[in-house]
């Protein structure tokens, strides 16, 4: 069962994922993002999940918060456990 297939905290308002197509920095992210998405959205449909991808850019995850409030973590270079690790940390992170 994977840690994203529950309902996130009311709190958390968007979730961005920022990450190269083709960057070998990136291949945890990308891993992580394939495993992961299905289970995020079947549980937490309201909840915008973005995907923006750029050549060349470091891999990182964007959560938003109420009151606006928006906090990151890079995602560069790591695997697909490491990533999920480092994703489930900043969701539960309350702002």
């Amino acid at each position: 069962m994977s840690a994203f297939s529950k309902a996130l905290s009311p709190a958390v308002r968007e979730v961005r994922l920022l990450l190269s197509q083709t960057g070998p920095q990136s291949e945890g992210a990308r891993a992580f993002l394939q495993s992961a998405y299905p289970a995020f959205k079947k549980v937490n449909p309201a909840v915008p999940f973005l995907v923006r991808e750029a050549t060349g850019v470091p891999a990182r995850a964007f959560a938003r918060f109420e009151r606006g409030v928006e906090r990151h973590v890079n995602l560069d270079g790591l695997s697909e456990g490491e990533v999920s690790a480092r994703v489930l940390q900043l969701l539960e992170s309350k702002a």
